[in-house]
């Protein structure tokens, strides 16, 4: 029996990820993809790459009107609340693309500056550090595209790090799907710009993450705008408490992840994860500091992929169903 999807806010770059890993998912089947600008307009006019694989239309149905086994959310942050307790009143589990519930409430207001009309914890979806609170969850949130590859960078050494400063450089999807000055080709191009230098907004989800992991160690963030289309890589500089050598910590890190399907412990490039749900990471130490480097494509391990992942754990699907497949090199 296949189970009946709903994607909310299908026709950004996330929501066409979803459709289009879901349609190798061996039980799952996307029935309802809303859009508000798009209502009445097939799935493939505004995503032709996945022609052949829907034939579903978009439609814009009120919050109770939703008819689904599981829905999605790739909707903007501050309006995911408007559709969460309403889709679980009804029996729909839900996976939050958007950061409205990966916070507490307070942090929440406070980095977002917006009131939370309906907040309750959820688990926080990183399956390689939260699998037991996933499974067989009505709700979670799936986590930032930054704070995924930073967090699963360090880890491993979180309890043995005094300071953790993690310096991103990020694709132009992360940005979404509506122009801007900022996406602009001729701004983007032949160029590499720093962004948000001390105050980006998944710092709060990094510093959570080092906390949830015994670690008390001080953390720090910068992100930075590549111009490719896809990918996370991201440079965790961990000073350490006490020096230690290169071959305890890749012990370290090759037992931690052994089980993970979805982390690989070799050379992170972004082409090696492009349009996969992989997590490539490797360490360096030198006496007191490691340097771990990870990537992702932000869009799949990012936002989609995880989404399905964690579905999956929710659901009691294979972890790796409907995700299982190569990055795309060159």
């Amino acid at each position: 029996m296949r189970m009946e999807i709903a994607i909310v806010g299908a026709s950004g770059y996330a929501g066409g990820d979803l459709v289009r890993l879901l349609a190798s998912h061996s039980s799952a089947e996307v029935t309802v993809a809303t859009s508000r600008r798009h209502d009445g307009i097939p799935l493939t006019h505004v995503h032709p790459q996945l022609t052949g694989f829907t034939e579903v239309a978009f439609t814009n149905p009120a919050v109770d009107a939703i008819d689904a086994d599981f829905a999605f959310l790739a909707v903007p942050h501050t309006a995911a609340m408007q559709y969460v307790r309403p889709l679980l009143d009804r029996g729909i589990r839900v996976v939050d693309l958007s950061a409205d519930y990966r916070l507490p409430k307070a942090v929440f207001e406070a980095v977002y500056e917006v009131e939370h009309t309906a907040w309750f914890a959820a688990p926080y979806g990183i399956p390689e550090l939260h699998r037991d609170a996933i499974v067989g969850a009505d709700f979670v949130s799936n986590p930032g595209c930054f704070p995924t590859g930073a967090t699963l960078a360090a880890a491993p050494l979180a309890r043995h790090a005094e300071t953790v400063i993690y310096d991103s450089k990020s694709g132009v999807s992360g940005a979404g799907d509506n122009p801007s000055a900022v996406t602009h080709y001729p701004n983007v191009g032949d160029t590499c710009t720093a962004y948000k230098w001390t105050n980006h907004r998944h710092l709060a989800e990094m510093r959570q993450e080092l906390a949830a992991l015994g670690s008390l160690a001080r953390c720090y963030f910068t992100p930075h705008l590549l111009p490719v289309n896809r990918g996370i890589l991201t440079t965790a500089h961990v000073l350490l408490a006490e020096p230690m050598e290169q071959e305890a910590v890749e012990a370290l890190y090759r037992d931690f992840y052994k089980d993970e399907p979805f982390v690989r412990y070799q050379r992170p490039t972004l082409s090696s994860v492009r349009g996969s749900n992989f997590c490539d990471l490797a360490v360096e130490v030198a006496e007191d500091r490691a340097v771990v480097v990870s990537a992702i494509d932000n869009l799949v391990k990012g936002a989609a992929g995880q989404a399905i992942q964690n579905m999956n754990l929710m659901c009691g699907y294979p972890e790796d169903d409907g995700l299982r497949m190569p990055g795309v090199a060159p």
